[in-house]
């Protein structure tokens, strides 16, 4: 069983109560050579959970293409190279 939308929660939960600037979503896109790296700051984080909640499924695939987009990571930091050593740290596994 791989990541879920109660994971993605509580990862902006736990950025929330700890006060960290950006959180980093790891995206998956058929076709493309390497996943893409989206980074929000603390200002977006309510907003773009909400959105993240509407858009993906439970299991992380974009509803409106679920074979092409997936979010297969995030993390939270205080700086742009928190988040970018975190996510380049994960295996990403199909």
């Amino acid at each position: 069983m791989g990541l879920r939308i109660e994971n993605l929660k509580v990862c902006f939960k736990n950025a929330k109560i700890n006060n960290f600037k950006y959180i980093g979503i790891k995206v998956w896109m058929a076709d493309f050579e390497k996943c893409e790296v989206i980074i929000n700051p603390i200002e977006n984080f309510d907003k773009k959970l909400e959105y993240y909640q509407v858009a993906y499924n439970d299991d992380l695939t974009l509803k409106s293409a679920q074979d092409k987009v997936k979010i297969v990571g995030f993390t939270y930091g205080n700086s742009y190279q928190d988040i970018e050593d975190d996510l380049e740290s994960l295996k990403i596994i199909f």
